[in-house]
């Protein structure tokens, strides 16, 4: 299973980072309703995309808790 971070939209385009900091462009048609910028996705074996939303969140805090420590 491969995993992808959302990293902003293009038009027609989702622009996805994988852990290798490679870029990849998926069609906003393919991905789950509701995805949006900062979702962790992951990509079955079969090529189904879905929302991790427990790593979402978790990835979400660890950004807020080191925003948060520059602001101290």
């Amino acid at each position: 299973m491969k995993t992808l971070i959302i990293d902003r939209f293009e038009g027609s385009y989702a622009i996805c980072e994988d852990k290798d900091q490679k870029y990849f462009g998926i069609e906003t048609a393919e991905l789950p309703k509701g995805a949006k910028e900062g979702d962790v996705l992951e990509i079955s074996d079969e090529g189904t995309l879905s929302i991790n939303a427990e790593k979402t969140a978790a990835r979400r805090s660890k950004i807020k808790k080191l925003q948060d420590k520059l602001w101290e």
